[in-house]
């Protein structure tokens, strides 16, 4: 297959691996190493909401107090005066990736409110970015606050961004939600172009020697592909927007997946932590020779193929075949070196 090009946000793009927001993507060099290596697009390292607002001194007593979700975080970022000048920064080094890569380029921002900061897409259209991704997840862990009163913030911030700015908005979302499915499609009706399946959130682990807390595992494994490969191929055709999944994507059998279940693009960060960015090359490789073998002539001949509104068993994808293959499980099935 010699067309592997694909449209994501309404971005032509050369190919469907995208690099993900990360510390990969925070500096020129690794940008344009990612270009090389064949990345069909480019999300920049999230700027963080926070960072935005004390990018601004009157901002510091609104972070602090009540109404903000996470206040906790003024003290970490006090401790880095180079924080102050972040954000600034980061309008430049857009204008920079702009000037040097021909892939298109997205910001990224990581919120979790619809406050004061919503300034700062405006900017960022202003710098030349292609697209913003907004990067939401909040972690329901306030007893006050309803399920409802929680997923309204999305609505709202993608409500507030869509007002101030024309270029293309993808929302990158955690699993999380009460009804995924009724959210996905009001929220893709508001006027984004694109939703990202899934975000990693952080996880906490425990340090039983030293009796502290510590960070778990921060890159992901093969086998989270799971679970956005899932909802890729149930949300598939439903939505008003485009999707592309995230998470557990590390060689081209997991891209090829994802796009049989619907996705437009994937993205793509700890393969290219642990394998360096030539991953990149040999995954579109692997879908090129995939597809040859298989006769197809583009992306769009396969793409949700196998998603569940058009799949011979859409069952497949639900509680029923999970009943299927586990309630006659039985412990002598499993290997040896299981039990």
């Amino acid at each position: 297959m010699k067309n592997t090009a694909t449209s994501w946000l309404g971005l032509e793009l050369r190919n469907p691996v995208i690099a993900a927001s990360s510390g990969l993507t925070e500096h020129l060099p690794g940008l344009t190493d990612l270009e090389k290596n064949g990345v069909g697009a480019v999300v920049l390292k999230s700027l963080f909401e926070e960072e935005i607002l004390l990018d601004i001194d009157n901002q510091m007593k609104q972070m602090a107090s009540d109404s903000f979700i996470y206040p906790e975080t003024v003290e970490f970022y006090e401790q880095d005066e180079r924080i102050r000048e972040h954000a600034m920064q980061y309008l430049d080094l857009i204008r920079s990736a702009k000037k040097e890569l021909s892939v298109p380029v997205i910001a990224s921002i990581n919120c979790v409110t619809a406050e004061n900061w919503i300034y700062f897409p405006r900017e960022i259209e202003l710098a030349g970015a292609d697209a913003l991704e907004l990067n939401v997840f909040i972690l329901p862990t306030d007893t006050r606050r309803t399920a409802q009163e929680s997923e309204s913030v999305y609505f709202d911030i993608v409500q507030q961004v869509c007002k101030l700015v024309k270029i293309p908005l993808a929302l990158k979302i955690s699993p999380y939600f009460t009804n995924l499915i009724s959210f996905a499609d009001q929220i893709s009706g508001m006027g984004i172009q694109g939703m990202v399946l899934f975000n990693r959130s952080y996880n906490p682990d425990i340090d039983i020697e030293k009796l502290e807390i510590t960070s778990a595992g921060v890159l992901s494994t093969p086998a989270d592909i799971y679970n956005s490969l899932r909802w890729i191929a149930i949300l598939s055709s439903r939505l008003k927007c485009d999707l592309a999944a995230s998470s557990g994507i590390h060689d081209g059998k997991a891209l090829i997946k994802q796009i049989l279940a619907g996705a437009k693009a994937v993205q793509i960060a700890s393969a290219i932590y642990k394998n360096g960015p030539g991953i990149i090359t040999k995954m579109l490789e692997e879908l090129s020779e995939w597809a040859q073998q298989k006769k197809f002539d583009s992306i769009e001949q396969f793409r949700g193929m196998l998603s569940q509104s058009k799949t011979g068993n859409p069952a497949a994808y639900e509680r029923v075949q999970f009943m299927k293959y586990f309630r006659g499980y039985h412990p002598s099935a499993m290997p040896p070196d299981y039990i």
